[in-house]
């Protein structure tokens, strides 16, 4: 479980304010299917909220716990059924502009020309 300070916890109670649940979890409980759900709903947007309908009061908090340290995420705020999560999103590698071609990826031919291209001829810069 990622822990907070009091100043990150209050920037990321503001900017989840305007935020609407992406997940309810119901009778069941934290079953694999929701999980997964949290996990790419918190890959997605960092900062969600999670709505638990017909869970009785005592075990919201075993459940909040729960979820953070399966999903490694940080609990932000609970108030009444609502939980608020945050996890950092996972830095992705930039893609290349030689990886696409008008929006239709490259065959490996054309990729690899396109990679020799590039070896032989750097860019030039203005001026």
């Amino acid at each position: 479980m990622i822990e907070l300070t009091p100043e990150q916890r209050r920037a990321l109670r503001a900017a989840a304010h305007p935020l609407h649940p992406v997940v309810t979890i119901a009778g069941n409980g934290l079953s694999e299917a929701v999980a997964r759900e949290i996990d790419r709903s918190l890959k997605a947007h960092e900062l969600i909220k999670v709505k638990l309908a017909g869970i009785e009061r005592e075990a919201r908090d075993a459940l909040q716990a729960e979820i953070c340290a399966k999903l490694a995420c940080a609990p932000v705020q609970h108030i009444g059924n609502i939980l608020v999560l945050w996890r950092e999103k996972p830095e992705e590698a930039p893609k290349s502009a030689a990886a696409t071609r008008r929006g239709k990826p490259l065959t490996k031919k054309q990729a690899a020309a396109a990679a020799e291209k590039s070896s032989r001829n750097p860019p030039r810069g203005r001026g």
